[in-house]
């Protein structure tokens, strides 16, 4: 574009003679292509007219000799400062002032006109699964999605930033909007049927360039971006100016899936790669890094589609009469994501032979007293009364009759009923538990913490006030109360043969609970550890007890004696040795480590915002994620699985952490990387907790704004919102064995949810147990 004037080149033919295209008597300010594979289309825009060329005639009409011509779909409309095709190429949105003019691609014709903003008019875009959907930013700071058909507004953003909204684009993969202000801003918005748009996540690119500088291992690029921040003495903003995505289909198996979620931000100093699933800079490319660009600050972009996997990006200076044309490969920004050996919840060789894994607890044999003296003969006396010695009584003829007449019991009926709410397997395909099915009262003060059993029945609950609830898996009957601690328990654990279970506190000790007495059989406190137990759990298929007072990571040995002597009833009998004690440089927030199958790795979240990875088998610090969020982690969840279920073995892999005001963040053990975020619960101040289905295809967190959200593990938007909760949402579990979902909230109250396929499985089960015959 020079003046009035434009100029069409080939990027497949450089040396060709480009286009001249003339018709315009005003300055350009704005062109656009279309959007369609056939016959390629450009829109042009001056004060006087809005021109559609069709650029193959054009090019026929000049080599012919003839003055190539386009054709005015509209005039004096004002200085245009944007222009987009629909998807089928039949409509143009013109932005021009504070006013959209929706035209006909083929003739001078004003389809729709719309003047509801506050503000001038920055771009329109159309959605690319419903063709009468647009969404509009302005300078007024909002967007709005626009019903073409009704000519209605459907949803009118808030104000989302003290800066002006440049731009808007859309995903069509995961039905998600994205739009970008003047000081560098992103917000991801999720688009339902309804058009009611949610709040995804919000990003910021100053902050991400920031995080993924500090994460850069080499002192070259830190020294780098230093230089960078000082040349400029004053921070500059970084307005996005243009948005595309640059996923590609790759092939596996003959099947093309889509191998990222990257979204490339054309800005004034460079170009950002973005990756969605984890609002992380994946790489960026400054101009200043380039000198022979000749370009210093854009002015704006162009950004084609993925093809033949490279993007191809058209950049105009700001300052001087300069236009570049570049190049990027996906192979450049997958070499980017290569890193260094990863780790795995599954064991590749067996414990070393110095391995604390390996250390057993030796056993003491019960001390009988010695009797004194020997041990006197005692003569043989028959006493003819005693009627069980049998010997005064007559011989039996007949040695067995059997009973033809027992009923059944009818309790063995009912057991076998009860069983049947219990699935066998647990159902892959089921939908998200968002049924209230049943709640229960339990305390006034809030539950911190709850766990299932391994079969599902049963039910641990960490109260606020220093006790221990057990329940059944259908909060019916009554609970069972543990007390013994001083202050809040802030964890619990069932063992893998449910025989026992744990609970530690905040009055740094750690009990362990046996069904058949209200007193713990084993208590580790009296000043063993010098701060509160903040983990707890059983560890290597119950031969340990794991747990994390301080900077210090315990493993110990335990034996549970259940036996007691009814003289010295409170002296132990249980025992415990300190196997292994691993110390980091800051307090451990939270901990996990899987129980169910063998496995070295137990993931520890520390005070200074990291994640670290212990080797148990080498007794070390195997690895560290610095600054995984932006506080310390409070909640720490990975993805284990039930013996009702089957997953994929590299699911196993995947885990979760929560800390407040920064989401949940979803973490690849093999690539110590974050894979996927999710914003959308309310979490302020509140330690509320993640888990993962027994399935791995869901997620649920609790929140502060009285709900519960289930997600979908594969997107960051959420699938549910289970609301009517009196309080906080502290705490969520799954049940492993069938469709469910619990929340504790804040207020000491349990809530009990089921899946659509539960919930018609018992009522089909009830009306068979209804229509049988008594």
């Amino acid at each position: 574009m020079e003046g009035k004037n434009m100029f069409i080149y080939s990027n497949m033919d450089k040396d060709n003679k480009p286009l001249l295209l003339t018709g315009h008597h005003g300055e350009i300010s704005a062109m656009t292509f279309g959007k369609l594979n056939g016959p390629v289309l450009l829109c042009s825009a001056s004060p006087d007219y809005i021109i559609v060329w069709d650029i193959e005639l054009c090019r026929r009409r000049t080599q012919e000799g003839k003055v190539a011509a386009g054709t005015v779909i509209g005039t004096l409309l004002g200085e245009v400062v944007h222009l987009s095709f629909c998807f089928s190429d039949e409509r143009v949105a013109v932005c021009s002032g504070s006013t959209l003019y929706i035209l006909s691609s083929k003739r001078h014709e004003v389809i729709f006109t719309f003047t509801n903003h506050l503000g001038p008019l920055t771009s329109a875009e159309f959605c690319p699964w419903n063709k009468d959907i647009l969404v509009t930013t302005s300078e007024d700071r909002t967007f709005k999605v626009l019903d073409l058909k009704t000519e209605a507004v459907c949803y009118q953003s808030f104000v989302l930033s003290g800066s002006p909204l440049l731009s808007v684009f859309f995903l069509e993969e995961n039905r998600h909007l994205i739009t970008g202000s003047t000081d560098g801003q992103l917000w991801c918005f999720s688009v339902p049927d309804d058009n009611k748009c949610h709040l995804v996540t919000k990003m910021d690119l100053q902050k991400m360039e920031k995080r993924h500088v500090q994460h850069q291992g080499t002192v070259s690029d830190q020294a780098g971006f230093t230089e960078h921040l000082t040349e400029d003495k004053v921070e500059t903003s970084k307005p996005v100016l243009k948005m595309a995505s640059c996923s590609s289909l790759i092939d596996t198996n003959n099947e093309h899936k889509r191998d990222n979620s990257w979204l490339c931000i054309g800005s004034s100093d460079g170009l950002y790669v973005v990756e969605l699933a984890t609002s992380e800079l994946l790489t960026a490319f400054y101009f200043k890094d380039y000198p022979i660009l000749s370009i210093s600050m854009a002015g704006s972009w162009s950004i084609s589609p993925v093809w033949n996997d490279s993007m191809v990006f058209l950049v105009s200076s700001l300052f001087t009469p300069c236009v570049a044309l570049l190049e990027l490969r996906m192979c450049v920004l997958r070499s980017t994501l290569v890193c260094g050996e990863g780790f795995s919840v599954f064991p590749s060789s067996p414990p070393v032979f110095e391995s604390s894994l390996s250390a057993e607890l030796k056993r003491k044999e019960p001390e009988y007293p010695k009797k004194k003296g020997g041990i006197k003969e005692q003569p043989l006396v028959f006493h003819s009364k005693v009627k069980s010695s049998g010997y005064t009584s007559a011989p039996r003829s007949t040695m067995f009759s059997p009973k033809t007449n027992i009923q059944k019991n009818p309790s063995s009926k009912k057991a076998n009923k009860n069983t049947g709410s219990l699935l066998r397997d647990y159902p892959a395909d089921s939908a998200a538990p968002t049924i209230p099915q049943t709640h229960l009262s339990v305390a006034k003060k809030a539950v911190h913490c709850l766990q299932y059993s391994g079969d599902g029945k049963q039910i641990l609950c960490g109260l606020g006030d220093s006790s221990v609830l057990l329940s059944k898996s259908s909060l019916t009957g009554n609970p069972t109360v543990y007390t013994g601690h001083d202050k809040p328990v802030g964890s619990v654990s069932w063992s893998l043969n449910r025989q026992w279970w744990l609970s530690a506190s905040e009055d740094r000790s750690l009990r362990i609970w046996t069904h058949d007495s209200p007193e713990p059989a084993i208590i580790m406190g009296d000043s063993m550890f010098s701060k509160p137990v903040r983990s707890a759990q059983f560890y290597y298929l119950d031969k340990f007890l794991l747990l994390a007072s301080g900077p210090s990571l315990y493993l110990y040995l335990y034996n549970v004696d259940i036996t007691r002597d009814n003289i010295k009833r409170y002296q132990q009998r249980s025992v415990v040795k300190l196997a292994k004690c691993l110390t980091s440089a800051t307090d451990i927030t939270a901990l996990s480590a899987i129980n169910d199958f063998f496995s070295y790795i137990v993931l520890a979240c520390g005070s200074d915002r990291s994640i670290k990875v212990f080797d148990m088998n080498r007794g070390c610090l195997a690895s560290a994620i610095p600054d995984a969020q932006s506080r310390a982690v409070h909640c720490i969840t990975q993805n284990k699985g039930s013996m009702f279920s089957t997953q994929a073995p590299d699911s196993y892999n995947l885990f979760l952490t929560s800390a407040v005001t920064d989401g949940v963040k979803m973490w690849d053990l093999r690539s110590l990387r974050c894979v996927r975020r999710y914003e959308n619960h309310l979490n302020r101040c509140h330690p509320c907790t993640a888990a993962i289905s027994p399935c791995g295809r869901f997620i649920a967190s609790g929140s502060e704004d009285n709900c519960a959200y289930v997600y979908d593990i594969r997107s960051s938007s959420y699938l549910h919102k289970l609301q009517k909760h009196s309080d906080t949402v502290l705490s969520v579990a799954f049940n492993p064995a069938t469709p469910q979902l619990l929340t504790g909230t804040m207020d000491g109250k349990l809530r009990l949810f089921q899946s659509s396929s539960a919930a018609r499985l018992s009522l089909d089960t009830s009306a068979v147990h209804m229509a049988s015959p008594k």
